[in-house]
């Protein structure tokens, strides 16, 4: 992890954290990513409350205890929440859609917006406004010899990460290191409720409602059962 020393995207950070975000404004938003291990927060007054599980797998058994220590450590109520942030990758078809689906089941349940957001954007805000100069590159193990790679020039006037480079697949044979590259090993929640705050407050658009895979994923519909004749 060379552009960076952000321990908030390593395994040995802390499991629990609070950020102070002065951009949160009223309300309260909650997000959720499945992407790399499962990672929730929560951002009401003026703070953000995070809380992970490193744990690649189990996702939909994490999310549950995840949210109930945000809530609890930020003492709001559920009914406190505005709005749903929800990482739509890249990453992996079975976590993402695990995420996802939390994140709809919630946001509907509350009727409230769900607003998607893509991981790398979150790891990038996390390295510029640790200090890296030259933008960054944000390279994640897709699994399959492949590496998904997204890159950011720097931060706009509303603090929110320009892409320079949308995500697309690497072979990992093919890929040339770079000196502003980093290699999260978590997507950190806490500053996907800081873009989400930002992006409202300067009346950005939101990313799609649409899971970024980058490639079909391995389970698949059964074809049409074939006709056999007499």
């Amino acid at each position: 992890m060379s552009a960076s020393n952000a321990v908030e995207m390593l395994s040995a950070s802390p499991v629990e954290r609070v950020l102070e975000a002065e951009e949160q404004g009223a309300g309260a938003l909650l997000a959720i990513d499945t992407a790399l291990g499962t990672s929730v927060a929560l951002g009401v007054s003026g703070r953000v409350y995070e809380a992970v599980s490193d744990d690649p797998r189990r996702h939909a058994e994490a999310i549950g205890g995840l949210l109930a220590r945000v809530f609890a450590a930020s003492g709001a109520t559920v009914s406190a929440v505005t709005g749903v942030v929800i990482g739509v990758g890249p990453g992996p078809f079975t976590g993402l859609r695990v995420g996802i689906a939390a994140a709809q089941a919630f946001a509907l349940g509350r009727g409230v917006p769900l607003l998607p957001l893509q991981g790398h954007e979150a790891v990038a805000l996390a390295v510029l406004e640790a200090g890296a100069a030259s933008g960054v590159r944000v390279v994640q193990d897709a699994r399959r010899r492949e590496l998904f790679v997204t890159e950011y020039s720097g931060l706009d006037w509303a603090g929110v990460p320009v892409r320079s480079e949308e995500p697309h697949l690497v072979p990992r044979a093919e890929y040339r290191e770079a000196r502003n590259e980093v290699w999260p090993e978590r997507i950190p929640a806490a500053r996907l409720v800081q873009l989400a705050a930002r992006r409202l407050a300067s009346g950005r658009r939101f990313e799609a409602e649409q899971a970024l895979y980058l490639r079909a994923p391995d389970v698949k519909q059964p074809s049409a059962v074939k006709r056999v004749s007499a």
